[in-house]
């Protein structure tokens, strides 16, 4: 326990702590001036752990740091190595498959395409012969429907003929039998 005091190598010629000078201020002058310092330095070297445990930070850091930045920098090369080997082999790959396929999709749907207009072209022409259809069984039921109301007309106007006939025939018929009724009557 040598009495290294204020200058000792567990602080690295650093300056006294500010604890540090107020014991020196107290023990100064005092015959346990040495003892002071003596339990100061023990104090430094068994209980301040801090010189200690920066170094090994700094060690850790310094290894955190190499091991990361090869390891980093390995991802980085894959990563180069995938992009260059993407862009070399396996996008123009796709972009051919996806031009072919596309071609080949267009071709089908423009066959479609043309199905569904020739489709829609045998649906307007059944719909124009069917509406045409229509419009003649139309005209026809129409004019049979005038032609029935002219016979049903000329039927009523032949009944009504013989109704008004049969009438001034009865007409008739009951004055003759008025006059031959008075004649007797008169008897």
């Amino acid at each position: 326990m040598s009495g290294g005091g204020p200058a000792s190598p567990s602080r690295g010629g650093a300056a006294p702590l500010p604890s540090d000078r107020k014991r020196e201020a107290l023990a100064a002058g005092s015959p346990i001036q040495p003892i002071i310092k003596d339990v100061g330095e023990i104090y430094s070297r068994l209980l301040d752990h801090r010189p200690v445990i920066q170094g090994e930070i700094r060690y850790f850091v310094k290894e955190f740091e190499e091991k990361r930045g090869l390891r980093e920098l390995r991802v980085l090369e894959n990563l180069k190595n995938t992009i260059f080997e993407t862009n070399e082999h396996v996008l123009p790959k796709c972009e051919q498959a996806m031009h072919d396929n596309l071609n080949e999709a267009f071709k089908k749907l423009q066959a479609a395409n043309d199905m569904i207009h020739r489709l829609q072209e045998r649906e307007r022409e059944e719909r124009k012969l069917q509406a045409d259809k229509l419009m003649a069984r139309e005209e026809k039921r129409v004019a049979h429907w005038e032609e029935f109301m002219n016979e049903q007309q000329n039927k009523q106007a032949e009944v009504d003929e013989e109704h008004r006939k049969a009438m001034e025939r009865l007409k008739e018929q009951y004055s003759e039998m008025e006059k031959e009724l008075a004649k007797y009557v008169s008897f």
